[in-house]
């Protein structure tokens, strides 16, 4: 018998994962806790934040945390960045437009770092009125998504998650759950959207570099095959 039949190859390593976890759907589930808890963290901060400029106000019975929001803050933008981040790379898949913009995690990180500013801005930095505040903002979520995406699909996904993510802190504002100071765009603050795009943004990037662990997991196991 020869040499190289008895003495088989070692299958390589499969980057972050473990080895055997190579299905669609495993991958899925990870990406989609890693995206959670990302989440969560960031809910957390950037809230504080907000609460600590008096831009966010919630009732006192509601106030649980040792980061004083309201418990449903932190699962609620969990589960919305799970969402995000998974829906944001099978766009890309289902538009045949690979994003190969800035694909590296230095970038990515970057690119949460001026997402926690421009929050942090609304929140600290004072300005003569809200229209300046919101178009101040506007600028720098729009220089966010020019500098670290650049895609039409991830312009779009922002437009689309502001716009619904405004309802929906619309509704929950006008029926007492939470409320803003100085609401001058209806219930809430006219620079949210910015908010929330520059958000989409972040989230869907994070989820764009999950997502390239798993082609390089199933990359390898067909060579390995």
């Amino acid at each position: 018998m020869a040499e190289s039949d008895a003495a088989p190859t070692l299958p390589k390593k499969c980057g972050p994962y473990i080895s055997s976890v190579t299905s669609h759907g495993m991958n899925l589930v990870i990406r989609g806790i890693v995206l959670f808890f990302i989440g969560v963290f960031l809910a957390l901060v950037l809230n504080l934040l907000q609460i600590q400029r008096n831009v966010t106000l919630f009732p006192p019975d509601v106030i649980t945390s040792i980061f004083s929001s309201a418990w449903w803050v932190p699962p609620c933008c969990g589960t919305a960045s799970a969402v995000i981040g998974l829906l944001y790379p099978c766009m890309d898949k289902h538009l045949g437009e690979p994003h190969k913009f800035k694909r590296e995690w230095s970038s990515v990180m970057r690119c949460v770092a001026v997402f926690v500013g421009i929050n942090h801005a609304s929140a600290k930095v004072d300005f003569a009125n809200n229209i300046q505040l919101s178009l101040t903002l506007a600028a720098l979520s729009i220089g966010l998504w020019w500098t670290f995406d650049r895609s039409r699909s991830g312009f779009g996904l922002g437009i689309g998650i502001a716009f619904l993510a405004t309802l929906v802190s619309q509704f929950l504002v006008y029926n007492g759950v939470y409320q803003y100071t100085s609401p001058d765009f209806l219930y809430v603050r006219s620079w949210l959207p910015c908010i929330f795009f520059a958000g989409g943004i972040t989230v869907g990037n994070i989820g764009r570099q999950l997502a390239m662990y798993e082609c390089k997991v199933i990359a390898e196991k067909s060579h390995q095959d």
